[in-house]
């Protein structure tokens, strides 16, 4: 049984930083590209970073870029998502997910699929 569980979240002030990770199980975690997504309150999850199998290569979506790092470690089936410069509109539950299509980040990357491994997501609040 494959379980997805991400954790790091919690209150911030902006300008602040927060260290996101997602441990998965159950699966073979360098056979999947791996993605963070995030849903504020009233809209719809947004695709915010993806990292290919190995690390090799990431994507961002235009709104964090330069301020969120996605990383992974294979050897301990770990995903993780830097977050530094934060601000109140990062406010969101921020989720990961394992691709179950690609080993690398796709042009539709951002696309939700829910056939995806997906965890149950951490809470980010930033205040101003």
């Amino acid at each position: 049984q494959v379980q997805v569980v991400e954790s790091g979240g919690g209150l911030v002030q902006a300008g602040g930083s927060l260290r996101l990770s997602c441990t998965a199980s159950g699966l073979t975690f360098d056979d999947n590209a791996m993605h963070w997504f995030r849903q504020a309150p009233g809209k719809e999850r947004e695709g915010v970073a993806c990292i290919r199998w190995n690390g090799g290569s990431t994507v961002y979506a235009d709104s964090v870029k330069g301020r969120f790092t996605i990383s992974r470690d294979n050897a301990k089936n770990t995903l993780y998502l830097q977050m530094n410069s934060l601000k109140p509109e990062d406010t969101a539950m921020y989720s990961c997910a394992a691709d179950r299509r690609y080993l690398s980040c796709s042009a539709s990357w951002s696309r939700i699929r829910e056939d995806n491994y997906w965890g149950q997501g951490t809470q980010v609040t930033v205040s101003s």
